[in-house]
């Protein structure tokens, strides 16, 4: 088949080819995103389109579908209709795809279908596609093979992270050792491993890389300079392989260089001659010296063995014994009068493959005429093997062993003593001669010295002596009690711990050996049931959290126990103290606060105090309050929690205040709370009544004479903005002017207005009445005035006459005592005497005396008043007013008027 290669087609250098065998080749990088073009079908095996050579025949759509779902449909995305083929989202990992490292690997058909001249290189990776290319004047079946391209996206990496290589010490220069575990890297080509080096040669190693005929490369170490293990034995160095990306990414592994032993090395002695006194009453068996030799070498190569000389004599052989590995001398035969007093053994230190040490040990024997004394033991302490074995609770003055002194010829005096430090006494045992007794002359203490060696010395008058040495055993009884390393132990934990949080391991030593010295741990009573001991370990844990705000401290004891008989034990004690952690939001007392104040309360006074707690500790308990609103009218102080507001409060704009206080607390992150505060504010008298009718003290009303007694004429109408009794309005009148003033009334209540009498002929004219419209606030009630002008007559048929009269009437002065007002309680009807009867009967009989009976008999309604008005406790409102009334004028607005 005739392949034509396309030219580079879009920005991710993926390639195709076509031929009439319906073969497609394509490459693209591996790691590709989803949705990368990797080629399109249709334009690539030229397959005709709609808009084509011949837009007027129709052109039936194009279709293409992958053959089958096989391995590699999972990692490309085909259009149906355009037939372009694109990545998808699960991205290609070459080095996952193609585990094969040499030909071609391939996914989803056979190999054999692409000849050697289409694969790029041998370390090709193919992914095939099988599509098909529908209707059917089109159809045909299209391998697409797509080569996955190599990128550097894996380090090199050594199968071990520790590399060991053993050199011998007399490797020459330039020796090549081949390091057994070179590095790997997934990826192919120059991306994978390149290079090594050593970040340390120490001056005398270096590495060098071979490539096989596979391209395989495998690192060799080379040695640059001379070896020597007894200078240094050991090199540790880190091997680096480096591949060959852009940038380069490198792998490591850590490179010991062990230098192996040769017999480079022979014996060596450290004297050349050595010289050693004998008595010739020396027992068989004495040692007579030792001689030793030293190899640098290691293991077999290091091994000596002794031996004599050849020109030693057979006499001298005889009577002194070589040990071969130790290089010890002992006499082995007698001295006796024949043997010679000067002997010189030449000894040989011997080594693998080496020329032998010489040392040469000159023994001079002394020869002795008469016998030494003789020291005979009888032991009555335990002895076994000649050691003597004591309790160390044992008392003073134990008896160990009888020492019997015989002296062979008789002739000498044979004294006897102690020699060694111990806590022992040898004293003569009379009344017998040369009997001694070994005793304790103080107690043993196992802790202080386990064993002890002393020797029995006897000596007679001609200087010989001999020794016997006894060893004494002390064993260990059960006399000690753990000890605690600290009496006390103080800890801390912060609150909220996890379960089984570790506190501390306890550690209690016992001076006692053997099971009698091992300690156990127990807790004591007093412990709470959450903390746990660890019998062995002596590790202390608490299996809960612990709330510092439910309890700050512990205080428990915990005792170490011997495993001894009987056991002994010793008791410490822990405190533990739980750390604060801002685990608690500041907490009101009340979630809701109210506060009573007067209105008009001076401005920073204090409104009320508002209480918060804490339950930490510290700076987590410590607690700073702010209002979140009203911070314009109200403040509070933090470290009193006292609430004040900035300016004086005035019922009358607002009557209530609802604010948010939150409270924060100093932790770290800061926990907080708010709580809701009402402020009511309570009236006080400090707004007078308001007279919202009549308008104007010059306004007037014409009352026609023809009105009927009892009629109402007018009112007058006022309000109060406070509220409660401060608003509760009375009304009187005060001053009167006019014909006959005497015949309108108020009602004190409503401000009604009536006709008291019938008006006659004289009564026509102006009236003027000044009313006082009173509040029943306290401390002090207030008050205001207005002017009701009503005019008695038929008609008005000049108002400008009546305007007059009203500018030029002078000003009415005040009744010196004006009526008084009652409020009737609600528990009794208060009685009243109507004095109008009298004040008719006097204005008949004289109309010359009309003031003076209207003034004596307003004189006695107020004193009767007064009286039934103390006798029944009626409520009274009473002000005096002097000099002139300030008259004002005001628009009249409705007003609800509560009565409390």
């Amino acid at each position: 088949h005739l392949i034509l290669f396309l030219l580079f087609v879009g920005p991710f250098n993926c390639f195709a080819s076509y031929s009439r065998a319906t073969e497609l080749f394509y490459s693209l990088n591996e790691g590709l995103p989803a949705g990368v073009l990797i080629g399109s079908l249709a334009r690539d095996l030229r397959l005709p389109t709609a808009g084509g050579q011949h837009p007027a025949a129709p052109q039936p759509p194009l279709s293409f579908t992958l053959a089958s779902s096989g391995f590699g449909e999972q990692y490309v995305h085909l259009d149906n209709r355009s037939g372009e083929l694109h990545t998808s989202d699960v991205e290609i990992d070459r080095e996952a795809l193609c585990m094969e490292s040499s030909g071609a690997t391939i996914f989803g058909a056979a190999a054999g279908a692409i000849s050697s001249s289409s694969l790029p290189s041998s370390e090709s990776c193919l992914l095939l596609l099988d599509v098909l290319v529908l209707p059917q004047e089109y159809f045909r079946l299209v391998k697409v093979k797509i080569t996955i391209r190599d990128v550097n996206d894996n380090a090199p990496r050594f199968p071990v992270t520790h590399i060991r290589l053993s050199v011998p010490e007399n490797a020459p220069v330039n020796t090549r050792l081949a390091i057994e575990h070179p590095a790997c890297d997934p990826d192919v080509g120059t991306n994978g491993v390149q290079t090594y080096r050593l970040r340390d040669n120490y001056g005398v190693f270096t590495l060098d890389v071979e490539e096989n005929e596979g391209g395989e490369r495998t690192p060799y170490l080379i040695v640059m300079g001379a070896l020597d293990r007894e200078t240094r034995e050991e090199y540790v160095t880190v091997i680096v392989a480096e591949d060959g990306g852009t940038p380069p990414l490198v792998g490591s592994a850590t490179l010991t260089i062990s230098i192996s032993d040769i017999n480079d090395n022979c014996p060596q002695f450290n004297d050349s001659q050595i010289n050693v006194t004998l008595y010739g009453n020396s027992s068989l068996g004495t040692h007579v010296a030792t001689v030793h030799a030293v190899d640098m070498d290691l293991g077999s190569n290091a091994q000596i063995s002794y031996s004599y000389s050849q020109k030693i004599p057979q006499p001298s052989r005889d009577l002194f014994h070589l040990n071969e590995s130790t290089g010890a001398i002992t006499l082995s035969s007698k001295v006796d009068g024949d043997t010679p007093r000067l002997h010189r053994l030449i000894i040989l230190g011997n080594g693998p493959g080496c020329i032998p040490a010489v040392i040469t040990v000159l023994v001079t024997i002394i020869k002795v005429m008469m016998r030494p004394p003789e020291v005979v033991p009888r032991f009555i302490a335990n002895e076994a093997e000649g050691v003597v074995y004591l309790k160390e609770l044992e008392p003073v003055n134990t008896p160990i062993a009888f020492f019997t002194i015989k002296d062979p010829d008789e002739k000498s005096k044979v004294n006897c003593y102690l020699d060694g430090d111990g806590p022992f006494r040898l004293s003569p045992y009379k009344p017998y001669n040369n009997e001694y007794l070994l005793e304790t002359a103080k107690p043993l203490d196992y802790e202080t010295q386990q064993l002890y060696e002393i020797s029995v010395v006897a000596w007679n008058s001609e200087g010989f002596h001999v020794n016997k040495i006894i060893k004494v055993q002390v064993l260990d009884e059960n006399d000690n009690s753990p000890v605690f390393s600290q009496q006390l132990i103080e800890l801390s934990i912060e609150e909220n711990n996890v379960p089984n949080a570790f506190l501390t391991k306890l550690h209690a030593t016992d001076a006692d050996s053997g099971e009698k010295g091992q300690v156990s741990y127990f807790l004591g009573p007093d412990a709470p049931s959450y903390f746990s001991l660890d019998k062995t370990t002596g590790v202390l844990t608490v299996s809960t959290q612990l709330d510092r705000e439910e309890k700050e401290k512990y205080r428990y004891t915990v005792k170490a126990v011997d495993s001894g008989f009987p056991p002994r034990e010793s008791i410490a004690t822990v405190t533990i103290t739980v750390l604060d952690k801002n685990d608690n939001s500041p907490r009101f007392i009340n979630k809701d606060f109210s506060f009573f104040v007067p209105e008009n309360f001076p401005g920073f006074g204090e409104i009320g105090v508002i209480s918060v707690t804490d339950a930490d500790a510290g700076q987590n308990g410590w607690v700073a309050l702010s209002v979140l609103n009203g911070s314009d009218i109200f403040v509070i102080d933090t470290g009193k929690g006292v609430l004040r507001a900035k300016v004086s409060l005035d019922r009358e704009q607002q009557s209530s205040y609802v604010l948010w206080i939150e409270a924060v607390d100093g932790g770290d992150p800061a926990l907080s709370s708010t709580a809701k505060i009402t402020i009511l504010l309570l009236d006080i008298n400090d707004n007078p009544p308001l007279v919202l009718f009549p308008q104007s003290n010059m306004s007037y009303l014409l009352v026609l004479p023809s009105t009927l007694p009892g009629s109402p004429i007018t009112e007058v109408y006022a309000v109060d903005k406070d509220t409660g009794m401060n608003a509760v309005i009375a009304y009187s009148i005060i001053g009167r002017r006019g014909p006959r003033p005497e015949s309108f009334r108020i009602d004190p209540k409503t401000g009604n207005i009536t006709l008291e009498e019938s008006l006659m002929q004289n009564d026509y004219g102006l009236y003027r009445l000044l009313v006082k419209v009173s509040d029943h606030g306290y401390p002090e009630p207030l008050h205001s005035t207005v002017m009701v002008n009503l005019f008695v007559n038929d008609t008005v048929s000049n108002e400008s006459y009546i305007e007059n009269l009203l500018r030029r009437e002078p000003d009415i002065s005040i009744e010196e005592k004006q009526p008084q007002i009652s409020i009737e309680p609600t528990h009794k009807k208060t009685e009243s005497t109507s004095c109008m009867p009298t004040l008719v009967a006097l204005s008949i009989i004289s109309l010359g005396s009309i003031a003076l009976v209207t003034g004596m008999g307003i004189y006695i309604c107020l004193r009767k008043g007064k009286k039934h008005h103390r006798a029944d406790e009626n409520l009274e409102v009473q002000m005096p007013l002097n000099g002139r009334i300030n008259l004002h004028m005001s628009e009249k607005k409705p007003m609800e008027i509560s009565n409390i």
